[in-house]
């Protein structure tokens, strides 16, 4: 049975929500049930250096609105803070907190689990050409969300 472009397109967006999904439900078991995908995506942002919601939003490809929506959320649970800029006393910084870094280093633990998971599904061997061969396809390189072509929703979830 042969299938079509839609249906590896679906495939492959099946893949990423199944263990978005399992990361998300894990976490919350984990202490965190407030935290989703997008919150882990502008963490990572804030950390390698968008310190406003106009770099975040250039970052993650969204509208500045978007962007402060979600740095809203972020600031209510304690993820990220806003601190005086030492060059700049009246701008803001956007600086992610110890609980912030503690919520990333439990998802990555999380997705390494569920990697685990699909290594012990398809076989050791199995999984590392799996990988390899999405690799080849995709890039090897983790997804950049200010990249064209990258499509984003809204930051407020």
């Amino acid at each position: 049975m042969s299938r079509s472009g839609a249906d590896l397109a679906l495939l492959l967006l099946g893949g990423f929500r199944g263990l978005v999904d399992a990361a998300t439900e894990e976490l919350a078991r984990r202490g965190y049930p407030d935290v989703r995908p997008v919150h882990d995506f502008a963490m990572r942002a804030i950390a390698a250096g968008a310190d406003s919601a106009s770099d975040l939003g250039r970052s993650l490809s969204v509208a500045k609105q978007s962007a402060a929506k979600t740095i809203a959320v972020l600031e209510e649970r304690g993820y990220v803070v806003r601190e005086p800029d030492p060059r700049d006393a009246r701008r803001k910084r956007l600086q992610v907190t110890p609980l912030g870094f503690d919520v990333m280093r439990e998802g990555e633990a999380v997705f390494d689990e569920l990697r685990t998971r699909w290594e012990q599904r398809l076989g050791a061997t199995e999984f590392a050409r799996f990988e390899g061969q999405l690799a080849t396809l995709v890039g090897a390189a983790p997804v950049r969300f200010d990249t064209p072509g990258w499509i984003a929703g809204d930051l407020d979830g």
